[in-house]
């Protein structure tokens, strides 16, 4: 059950409000200052199947850094777009968000007034924005597409056009955001469904499409286009995503350092070279492509949840955000996450005890920020719980922690969603 923090104002930041349409004159104005913020970055934007594409349509783009906002910009001008944004991005800015028509929404919640939202948008005749992983990938690879994703777009029944950003990832990692790499960006934006689509096929037939669009690997896409990362730091930061040393098996122990990654248990080290290939220094390279060490990460979790094995436990710095004009300090609190109960966020703010639980079933990924700055308290490693009025940025003492948890949240939702699949077909069956 939850137990809402005793705040001294109670008002939420209420999501269930329909947005404005965007001023004409700003969809001018933010693509011109789109195009100026891209000047210096090598770029290439591209259109595939979209002659006499008009409003309404839906916009599905991969997500890898904030520079993805300001391409998709150069493919919907002259367009109105209202783009979904998580509700943190109107930190201090909300009239800016709203103003330019931005639909807020929490990550990972069920708000069923933002699918009203995107209907009252396309019945104005404008583009909507979709971000459908809502985080930026981790390892620049595709990640879980939410099967509501298409029931959305069957309903909606309108064009869909896929953008698939390639080099974003390479160019400013998410664990590293503070130092850009010299790599060109290069989007395409192909019609992947027309409203004939739509509506002859199933719902199942478009969740495959999609993800087919969406698909990508930027490491792959180095290799194949022989892109050299030269950098001499290009590896620092890699260490929050490769957290598990493959060599000895230890977690947490990783370290990165110029080109280089290592375990600081074993020894072991590791050089990224120029052309995007892993080499260990000394004896076996047990993955030379980043996304398979990844990938390798994540199945052992998996083993360790089918075993009965996984569980966390840490005390945390509790910060929430309520309304988007400040956060809230909240104090120390402490984050379990469990295989059979998901996530359970408890503490003390103003004298009485606040509980937040968020089941496995509720969750289908994990925002999780790396190094976020907060309150000039230097930078943390964050998880975010995202629950239907409040949002809690969790600052774990441990260390190198929240890429593990952000694989368990999607490995437990699978399971769940899985078998309740399995109970549908179950039953079913029995009818029969």
């Amino acid at each position: 059950m939850n137990i809402v923090p005793n705040y001294k104002n109670p008002k939420k930041y209420v999501t269930a409000k329909f947005p404005i349409r965007q001023p004409i004159y700003l969809t001018a104005l933010i693509q011109l200052l789109s195009r100026v913020a891209l000047i210096g970055n090598k770029y290439k934007t591209e259109k595939i199947n979209m002659e006499g594409l008009k409003p309404p349509y839906i916009i599905l783009s991969n997500h890898m850094a904030f520079v993805d906002f300001k391409l998709v910009s150069q493919i919907t001008y002259p367009h109105r777009v209202n783009n979904v944004v998580n509700v943190d991005g109107f930190y201090k800015r909300k009239w800016l968000l709203e103003w330019i028509g931005a639909i807020g929404t929490r990550k990972f919640t069920s708000d069923i007034h933002l699918v009203r939202s995107i209907l009252k948008c396309l019945e104005r005749g404008d583009v909507i924005g979709l971000y459908p992983e809502a985080c930026y990938s981790q390892c620049g690879i595709s990640s879980y597409l939410p099967t509501a994703l298409s029931l959305l777009i069957k309903k909606a029944g309108v064009p869909v056009v896929a953008v698939l950003h390639r080099g974003n990832h390479l160019n400013n990692p998410i664990w590293d955001v503070t130092k850009k790499r010299r790599v060109p960006l290069h989007t395409t934006a192909t019609q992947i469904l027309t409203r004939e689509d739509i509506s002859s096929l199933s719902c199942e037939e478009i969740g495959k499409i999609v993800k087919s669009a969406l698909t990508y690997d930027e490491y792959q896409y180095q290799k194949d286009n022989g892109i050299l990362i030269k950098e001499e730091y290009r590896a620092e930061g890699l260490h929050k995503i490769l957290y598990k040393c493959p060599s000895c098996k230890t977690e947490h122990k990783m370290a990165s350092n110029g080109a280089e990654i290592y375990c600081e248990a074993c020894g072991k080290r590791y050089v990224w070279q120029e052309n995007g290939y892993l080499k260990a220094l000394d004896g076996e390279t047990e993955f030379d492509h980043i996304p398979d060490w990844f990938r390798w990460e994540k199945e052992e979790v998996r083993r360790e949840i089918a075993n009965g094995e996984y569980t966390f436990f840490d005390e945390v710095d509790v910060f929430s955000m309520p309304r988007t004009n400040k956060f809230i300090k909240l104090g120390a609190g402490k984050l379990t996450h469990e295989i059979e109960n998901g996530f359970t966020l408890t503490g003390f703010y103003r004298g009485k005890e606040y509980r937040m639980e968020r089941a496995p079933i509720q969750t289908y990924n994990l925002h999780i920020e790396y190094s976020y700055p907060l309150l000039n308290k230097g930078k943390r490693d964050a998880v975010v719980m995202s629950m239907d009025d409040d949002l809690f940025y969790c600052f774990p003492k441990k260390q190198n922690v929240i890429t593990k948890l952000a694989f368990a949240t999607q490995i437990l939702y699978e399971n769940r969603e899985n078998e309740i699949k399995k109970a549908k077909l179950e039953r079913r069956a029995t009818k029969v």
